[in-house]
C-alpha cells in the first residue's frame, strides 16, 4: 500500500489529532480519493516525520489522528548555501527542486548584472513564496524531514558582501580549478555562487574573488544555470557528504 507523505505547516506530536489544511485535504481526499483508514505520514520541516492516519472524511474535511514519531537521518552533513542567480520561468523552479533533492541546505535567489529577471517587491515577495511551496513540495516528494529555506531575492554584491561561510566557491567555467583541490571546512558549511545564463560579469567575479570566494571548475563543459547546482551539489556531497 502506498502511504502518502505531506507537509503541515503546525506544531506535531504525537498522539494527537488535528484538522487537515485544505490544501492537505484537496490532495488527499479529492485527488488521491483517500478514505478514513488510510495510512500517511505528516512532516513539518522541522526534522523527522510522523506516522498518522486519516480520519473522519467529509466531504469538505477531514482530520488525521497523529501516532508515532520517526526521525530521519538523511540529511547531508554538508551545509550548503547556493546563491542561485535568478533565471525565467520554469528554470528557476527547476533548479530550487532539484538543489532540494541533492541535499541543498539554503537558496539564495539572486539579481546580477546579467540576469533578465527583474521583480518589484510585491512579485519579488509573490516568487518567493512560490519557490518555497516549489521546495516544501521536493522535500515532501524525497523524503527530506527539513525544509530547506528559499530566501527573499537579493542583489549579489549585497549577498558577496555579507557571506561568512567558511569556504565560499564561486561556479567558473573559465577556471580550470577543480573542487577536489579544496578541503573539507571544519565547520561543513559551504556557499555556492551561481551565475545566470549569460555568466557572470568580469566584475562579479573579480568582487567575489575578492571576498574570499574561490572560482572553481566541475569539468570541461558549460553547465546551464539550473543544472549547475545539481551538478555541484552531488559532487559536493560525493567528496564530503553522504552520495
Amino acid at each position: 500500500m502506498r502511504i502518502p507523505r505531506i507537509f503541515i505547516d503546525t506544531e506535531l506530536s504525537e498522539n494527537t489529532s488535528l484538522v487537515l489544511p485544505d490544501s492537505s485535504f484537496q490532495h488527499l481526499c479529492k485527488v488521491l480519493r483517500l478514505k478514513s483508514g488510510h495510512p500517511i505520514r505528516v512532516f513539518n520541516g522541522k526534522g523527522g516525520q510522523y506516522n498518522a492516519m486519516l480520519s473522519d472524511v467529509e466531504k469538505r474535511s477531514a482530520s488525521i489522528q497523529v501516532a508515532d514519531f520517526e526521525m530521519l537521518e538523511n540529511e547531508s552533513p554538508i551545509q550548503v548555501t547556493v546563491g542561485q542567480t535568478l533565471s525565467r520561468g520554469e528554470r528557476m523552479d527547476y533548479a530550487i527542486q532539484k538543489a532540494v533533492e541533492a541535499g541543498v541546505f539554503a537558496i539564495q535567489p539572486l539579481f546580477s548584472q546579467r540576469c533578465e529577471v527583474k521583480l518589484q517587491d510585491n512579485r519579488a515577495e509573490k516568487r518567493q513564496q512560490h519557490w518555497q511551496q516549489v521546495a516544501t513540495s521536493a522535500a515532501e516528494q524525497c523524503g527530506r524531514g527539513i525544509v530547506p529555506v528559499v530566501y527573499p531575492p537579493i542583489e549579489l554584491t549585497e549577498w558577496i558582501l555579507n557571506c561568512n561561510e567558511m569556504l565560499k566557491l564561486t561556479l567558473h567555467h573559465h577556471s580550470a580549478k577543480p573542487i577536489r583541490q579544496f578541503e573539507k571546512p571544519i565547520n561543513n558549511r559551504i556557499a555556492l555562487l551561481i551565475g545566470p545564463e549569460g555568466g557572470l560579469s568580469e566584475k562579479e567575479v573579480q568582487l567575489s574573488e575578492n571576498s574570499g570566494f574561490n572560482a572553481i571548475s566541475l569539468g570541461p563543459r558549460v553547465l546551464r544555470t539550473e543544472t549547475a547546482p545539481i551538478v555541484a551539489l552531488s559532487v559536493i556531497n560525493t567528496l564530503w557528504g553522504d552520495i
